[in-house]
């Protein structure tokens, strides 16, 4: 029993001795003075904004049109007889395209020029009794009556010969209808017609379609607000138009590709379209391959001006009030952050446009928003892209080799 009394003792003697240690090194801590508290002034990385020289655009969507469009109808009813074109392909203006049988025209041409031929038989005639009664009835050999009975005789023949040449230009009209030809260059659709098939003249539905595709037109629609905003830019001085004062336009293809000729603004439309309060924009694009086909979906950028004094800042820099208004924060004066409220007309790449509420010269922040507050002072740094965060560089590198 002494034996292990004496374990008992020793043990409680050690505790009471690690106890005793650590209240006097707890002690020995508390005597000393503490060292500058932890936090400080947070840090942040701002950028000051600088007016630019921007070149505005729009992007809209467009449907392509051809520039001249013919539909190739008969003006006299026949039976075709031959087609002389290949289909899709090109024409020129004034080529033959189909020719319908003349034979029944030919005819009546012949028929219309003996009419004439007869006519001009009797004038003659007529003209040189008529110059004689004249002469007959000044010297009363001849009575006045007769006289004018011949006079009108002359004139009816004269008329007769006028439409007998009337008469063989229209057979001759007709006769060369027979020859149907192309109204203008371009391309030729199908035929929607064969050999054999009976012509009637000024019929409902065409024999082909030629179109013109080089240049094309491109068809944007625009919203009537775009506008009358862009006019209030332009009388403004805000905007300036391009030296040319034509807007250029570039185009991207269905598949995402660019077209790499660029069109112009033509005119615009006079009418809104009541049911979407838009209009029409018209570009001109030149196609001389022939890419851009009629019917076919592009985009379209149009350069409306250039704004001389553009002030441009980062969407990381964007934050919203509890009623989703853009805002940001600004190191103004002594250091201390303020709110301003922005009103913003347009994203350019990765950017805002601002129109009004920052001016040249104003810190934004655009890292370390998280720990600001509107009023608190902050140390402000400019903003490096390229640098890492402080939490990505303090990461430890992972160590080589395979995992597990």
């Amino acid at each position: 029993m002494n034996k292990k009394s004496s374990i008992y003792g020793i043990g409680r003697l050690s505790s009471v001795i690690v106890g005793l240690l650590v209240v006097g090194l707890t002690l020995s801590g508390c005597g000393k003075k503490g060292g500058p508290p932890q936090g400080g002034v947070p840090e942040v990385a701002v950028v000051t904004i600088q007016p630019e020289r921007l070149t505005l655009n729009t992007e809209l969507p467009g449907r392509v049109s051809a520039f001249l469009v013919a539909e190739v109808r008969p003006q006299v009813s026949g039976i075709i007889q031959k087609r002389l074109f290949e289909e899709g392909g090109d024409v020129k203006a004034g080529d033959k395209l189909y020719q319908i049988d003349p034979a029944m025209y030919k005819a009546a041409h012949s028929g219309a020029k003996a009419a004439l031929s007869r006519a001009e038989a009797n004038l003659t005639s007529i003209r040189l009794r008529a110059q004689r009664y004249k002469e007959l009835v000044a010297v009363k050999a001849v009575s006045k009556q007769d006289y004018d009975d011949i006079t009108a005789a002359l004139k009816q023949v004269e008329a007769e010969v006028e439409a007998g040449k009337a008469a063989v230009e229209s057979a001759r009209i007709n006769l060369a209808y027979t020859s149907i030809t192309a109204p203008i260059s371009g391309r030729i659709g199908k035929s929607l017609v064969t050999i054999g098939a009976l012509a009637t003249a000024h019929q409902g539905y065409p024999f082909a379609v030629i179109q013109q595709l080089d240049p094309v037109y491109v068809d944007v629609p625009q919203s009537s607000v775009s506008l009358l905003r862009l006019k209030a830019e332009l009388a403004s001085g805000n905007l300036k138009p391009d030296r040319d004062n034509r807007a250029k336009v570039k185009l991207v293809l269905g598949d995402g590709k660019p077209y790499p000729l660029e069109g112009t603004l033509k005119f615009s439309d006079v009418t809104v379209d009541s049911s979407t309060g838009s209009f029409i924009l018209r570009v001109v694009v030149p196609n001389p391959d022939h890419t851009l086909l009629p019917g076919m979906f592009v985009r379209a950028t149009i350069e409306e001006g250039v704004n001389e004094q553009a002030l441009l800042v980062p969407q990381q820099g964007m934050t919203q009030d509890p009623k989703g208004n853009p805002m940001a924060l600004i190191v103004g004066a002594e250091d201390k952050v303020e709110v301003r409220m922005l009103t913003l007309d347009r994203t350019v790449g990765n950017r805002w446009l601002v129109s009004s509420g920052i001016k040249p010269g104003d810190r934004m922040i655009v890292e370390g928003i998280q720990k600001v507050r509107p009023g608190a002072s902050v140390k402000a740094v400019p903003f490096n892209p390229d640098q890492k965060s402080s939490s990505e560089a303090a990461k430890p590198a992972k160590p080589a080799g395979k995992a597990k």
